[in-house]
């Protein structure tokens, strides 16, 4: 991609057109970013087959959402261009382009390093052609007993058309010919997915699932000569469309949507690059698929699937244990923890820190504590157990008022939520759905509890990560509990708008989208552009995942055009480009991947030397200012804000590991300085901080 061009035409605020770069490619570049952790030798044997998983996974998210929308623009006639100036058209070439080059470059990855890597670990991937007399015999007896019975060949002639494909299946595509009458037929085999995806033969060695129903096709098709078969598998849009003002329940729209989601259009066809051109041109005629759409890749395909092997008990080839620590203050006093909040706000950081210990045993207590009369929760994405949920129904069966704001649109998690939904409602917990036509994404607890005094005191919990203690053991969060009573106000007038009416745009310590969250970010880059004008200390210090809001880009320009130094943590896509003479000089924009996914969203404004911070739930995306509601939290301590601050430096400096991004939209990771040394981790020099702080707690 190229930088800007300052001879390109320039907008009417006077900056380059061309000063945006594409979110779509930045998307791209952030898996790419996973793939060179799965490609680098350093990084323990089962975590790099991790990230492989990771990879695979991620770009079926990207296909079946980013892919898919902007083919729906296409259908639509709503082909506008994008920030960057492409063409959807164009842009969906690029994007295939780029894909195509990643998925290459990730089965390469997977044959000639991770797998000859687990060779020599004792862990063996093997194709059906590999296995001696004694494994196809095992296989035999397997797949008589766990395969056949659950197996459907669907022919395809005149009497039977070809089949739907569902999304994310993996299939055979299947050619064999009538001795008898000696004409051709294709047929079709999905691979059930409540199969593994890899075979267990026995001491650490596994085949794919496809190669050893491959390798039982005559006893599939009786009678017949199998002529070839080939592996397969289809992506379609996944995302989901529910005309919010049109329906008279939410909920029974959603499921009856989730039911239309398999029925997608395609978006993308994998092949094995071994596929013969008649059996691809069938495909290719029979799903309607386009050249772009179509990625022929080295086999196996799905390998979303090595998670299984990820899995492995293999300790030794693995990061070395993470024990999260009990935060210092609540050492020796885990089950008095209002009485610790009493004295001060505290602050937690996932998953250094224990989110058991203390998210979860926050709710668990409140449901407990007999003088705990109400708790307000929100629930965006949870786990399977939810040990949180477990509390919720409890408290409501005791008698406490509970309320519960469940996201069901929460995208791939809408069937669970509902499910969760249900069951709360049935323990007597009062759920409701959230505002028409926004998705609540704000992490947010209210615990409201009796004191010794008679009196009522309000305990929050304000997150940046969801309450989901399965995610909360690999991704980097932070959460401020706080029993300030301007906290209290803020949380108890938010629930009030979740729950009810309410139009409030300003809070005490609370910064909320829709409606003020965008407006407070504006002024607050505005003010460090008026102290730099002042001479004032100024400077501006955020992390997120995502970086692709316009109009914040704009403004941060312009804090950089004043002088003001902008220091800019993005896991993900970012669309703006740092270090352009006379637009970004003084941005730095640094990004970190790594045994945590970096999650938390943190906000510093040097503020003239006093400086504001902030945590909570938002991304800088038009959808999360506009389209979600959200909620930052005003952090007060101010060795609470030191931490965080001193959080931003640790990840910035030049001294530590990281991607940097160049104006051009190149991500380059270093890891070693000039003289070969290694630079600082962040997530080990964390790890070890917390574990100093537990030795001398």
């Amino acid at each position: 991609m190229q930088g800007v061009d300052s001879d390109r035409p320039e907008t009417p605020a006077g900056k380059p057109a061309d000063r945006f770069l594409d979110r779509e490619e930045g998307w791209l570049r952030f898996n790419q970013r996973v793939l060179e952790l799965a490609e680098d030798t350093s990084v323990p044997l089962l975590e790099r087959v991790r990230y492989l998983a990771i990879f695979s996974s991620n770009l079926d998210e990207f296909f079946m959402v980013r892919v898919a929308g902007l083919k729906r623009r296409l259908a639509t006639g709503l082909a506008v261009a994008t920030q960057t100036g492409y063409h959807p058209r164009e842009l969906l070439e690029r994007v295939s382009e780029l894909t195509h080059e990643l998925m290459l470059r990730h089965a390469e990855c997977f044959t000639t390093s991770v797998a000859p890597a687990l060779a020599e670990a004792g862990i063996r991937i093997v194709r059906w052609d590999q296995l001696d007399d004694t494994d196809r015999h095992r296989m035999r007896r397997y797949f008589r007993r766990s395969i056949y019975p659950i197996l459907t060949p669907l022919a395809v002639d005149l009497a039977h058309p070809f089949p739907y494909i569902s999304g994310r299946s993996l299939n055979l595509g299947v050619t064999v010919r009538d001795p008898n009458a000696g004409g051709r037929t294709f047929a079709r085999i999905k691979v059930p997915t409540v199969l593994p995806r890899f075979i267990e033969l026995g001491g650490e060695r596994f085949v794919p699932v496809e190669d050893v129903i491959a390798g039982h096709l005559p006893q599939l098709f009786e009678g017949m000569e199998v002529l070839e078969h080939h592996a397969f598998r289809v992506t379609r849009n996944a995302d989901l469309e529910v005309d919010e003002d049109e329906t008279d329940d939410l909920v029974q729209s959603l499921e009856n949507e989730l039911l239309r989601r398999r029925f997608g259009p395609l978006v993308r066809l994998e092949v094995e690059d071994t596929i013969s051109d008649p059996v691809l041109r069938t495909l290719r005629e029979e799903l309607g698929a386009e050249e772009g759409e179509i990625f022929r890749v080295p086999g196996p395909l799905s390998l979303a699937g090595l998670d299984q092997i990820a899995d492995l008990d293999r300790p030794e080839l693995r990061y070395d244990p993470m024990v999260p620590v009990e935060p210092r203050a609540l050492q020796g006093r885990v089950d008095d923890l209002f009485a610790v909040l009493g004295e001060g706000e505290l602050l937690v950081h996932h998953p250094y820190e224990s989110f058991v210990g203390t998210t979860e045993r926050f709710l668990a207590l409140a449901a407990s504590d007999p003088q705990v009369v109400a708790i307000k929760q929100t629930l965006y994405r949870t786990s399977g157990d939810s040990a949180i949920v477990r509390s919720l129904i409890e408290a409501a069966r005791s008698g406490k008022e509970v309320v519960v704001l469940v996201e069901i649109k929460a995208r791939f998690d809408e069937q669970q939520n509902i499910r969760w939904a249900r069951t709360l409602e049935d323990a007597g917990c009062h759920v409701v759905y959230g505002v028409v036509g926004l998705k609540t994404h704000c992490k947010l607890a209210l615990v409201v509890r009796r004191e010794g005094d008679g009196s009522l005191r309000r305990y929050g919990h304000i997150g940046t990560g969801n309450y989901n203690p399965s995610t909360a053991r690999v991704y980097e969060d932070f959460g401020l509990f706080s029993a300030d009573p301007e906290v209290g106000e803020d949380l108890s007038d938010l629930f009030n708008h979740l729950t009810g009416f309410s139009r409030k745009r300003h809070y005490r310590r609370l910064s909320v989208a829709p409606g003020g969250l965008r407006e407070d970010l504006m002024a607050q880059i505005h003010q460090e552009i008026g102290n730099a004008a002042r001479s004032e200390p100024a400077g501006i210090r955020i992390k997120v995942n995502s970086l692709v809001d316009e109009d914040i880009i704009d403004a941060l320009y312009d804090a950089s055009c004043a002088g003001v130094p902008v220091d800019l943590w993005v896991r993900g896509a970012c669309a703006l480009r740092p270090g352009v003479p006379g637009l970004s000089e003084t941005i730095r924009v640094r990004s970190v991947l790594g045994r945590f996914l970096e999650h938390s969203r943190v906000l510093v404004f040097e503020n003239g030397g006093d400086p504001r911070v902030w945590l909570g739930s938002a991304d800088l995306m038009p959808r999360n200012l506009d389209r979600r509601v959200e909620a930052l939290v005003r952090v007060a301590d101010p060795e609470q804000r030191a931490r965080l601050v001193d959080l931003m430096e640790l990840a910035m400096a030049d001294t530590t590991a990281s991607w940097r991004l160049d104006q051009f939209g190149t991500w380059t990771r270093v890891t070693h300085d000039a003289g070969g040394e290694a630079l600082l981790d962040v997530q080990n020099t964390l790890r070890g901080d917390r574990h100093l702080r537990a030795v001398d707690g």
